[in-house]
């Protein structure tokens, strides 16, 4: 026996109701003071969108929807409770649509009233964080960033422009936005578990991201407070961890030879890259000042980040004059070149040409080591621009110890 499909629909439109309605019910108070809607009425606007949607006229949802309004404005007005919002009459509206959605795509409606169930369950938390969780200028900072990926990134052009096509504002742009993300990710790590904690595991989960962004948002924020200069470190160490496992990942998809002959390689850096950054952990764990434990009043900054992008832009910008001069001579070159901007890129394509019986797995160690070390150049060089001296003074030993140790696993290490 089949079931109709649009019995599940209506389904799932009456648990929406019932759902948001529940929640609402909790809130709607007692006595003469309470609000007009809970989990009856709820149930039935939800119901009310998904017949009128089902009858196949959108001017009968328009009129459904237009009397739900209605009522709601009627029920705000004849309130007299206390609480100016509009929550419950702005949900009653959006029930309603989510029912009628329910007929046409059950389970994104389903998962949208779970999630406005949980915006509206956690009233009270997210109005104290926001009333004393929330600086004014962490509140900048969080407009500066919607603003930078919600406004900005969507409006600029993802295709090659000016000299050499080196540079693609879209991409240029989205590395501002990684920038400031992982400037905010470590501010909030930082509030949650302190600064001795908070920028090293930043610093590793950003490095998944990029490793080159975490590098330059950390130096950042060690420019701006001194204080963090060793968790700051500690953390760029730590996202080069994340970039050697990533690395370990897209090429054993591409081409599992591949990472064999890369594993003692990939193994040593990381083994060397934990071992420099605990040194900077174990040192902040020891340390109880005040000053370690200052936080920074802003999550990130726009200006460094700016610098930042426009350092990827010239990097380049160099890496597409020199393939246009003298050509890609080679696997090796072309690889080398293209690690400046990204070691994963570079990785994959020469993975590829191994699985493809193009490139004998022997033969693609040198290349894929040359994409590394030449990606460890650039984080070297947005440790110093970023950074400053101090904080590029802890860096780059430790980039120079993985690149040591990446190039020992691979020629030294007996397979």
């Amino acid at each position: 026996m089949t079931i109709d499909p649009r019995v599940m629909s209506f389904t799932v439109a009456l648990g929406i109701g019932l759902l948001i309605g529940a929640e609402r019910e909790r809130h709607k108070g007692k006595g003469p003071s309470r609000a007009a809607a809970g989990v009856r009425t709820f149930a039935l606007v939800s119901l009310a969108g998904a017949v009128s949607l089902s009858l196949g006229d959108a001017i009968a949802l328009a009129v459904t929807l237009a009397g739900v309004a209605v009522l709601a404005t009627a029920g705000y007005r004849n309130g007299s409770g206390g609480d100016p919002g509009l929550t419950t009459e702005i949900s009653l509206v959006l029930t309603t649509l989510l029912g009628a959605l329910s007929m046409k795509a059950p389970a994104l409606a389903a998962g949208l009233a779970v999630a406005v169930a949980v915006l509206l369950a956690t009233r009270s938390p997210l109005h104290r964080f926001v009333q004393a969780g929330f600086t004014d200028a962490e509140a900048r900072d969080a407009l500066i960033l919607a603003s930078a990926a919600l406004v900005v990134l969507p409006l600029l052009p993802d295709r090659t422009l000016g000299p050499f096509n080196a540079f693609n504002p879209h991409a240029i742009w989205l590395v501002v936005v990684l920038v400031l993300a992982i400037g905010a990710a470590g501010h909030v790590a930082v509030r949650l578990v302190g600064e001795r904690f908070g920028l090293p595991i930043a610093g590793f989960a950003s490095g998944f991201v990029s490793s080159v962004a975490t590098i330059g948002a950390l130096g950042a924020r060690a420019r701006e407070a001194p204080a963090a200069l060793g968790g700051a470190a500690a953390g760029a160490i730590l996202s080069t961890v994340a970039t050697i496992l990533q690395m370990g990942v897209v090429i054993g998809a591409t081409s599992m030879p591949t990472l064999r002959a890369l594993t003692p390689s990939l193994a040593a850096a990381g083994v060397a890259a934990i071992a420099y950054a605990a040194i900077f952990t174990v040192l902040l764990i020891r340390r109880d000042d005040a000053a370690a434990r200052a936080i920074p009043v802003r999550a990130f900054s726009l200006t460094g980040a700016l610098t930042f992008a426009a350092t990827v832009a010239s990097v380049m910008l160099a890496a597409a004059a020199l393939k246009t001069w003298y050509g890609g001579a080679g696997v090796l070159a072309a690889a080398a070149l293209a690690g400046f901007a990204d070691t994963h890129s570079a990785a994959i394509s020469v993975a590829a040409l191994v699985a493809d019986g193009k490139l004998p797995q022997g033969d693609a160690i040198l290349p894929i080591l040359a994409a590394f070390l030449t990606n460890t150049i650039s984080k070297a060089a947005f440790a110093v621009s970023s950074g400053g001296r101090a904080y590029a003074l802890r860096v780059i030993p430790g980039l120079i110890l993985v690149g040591i140790a990446a190039l020992a696993g691979a020629y030294i290490v007996p397979r």
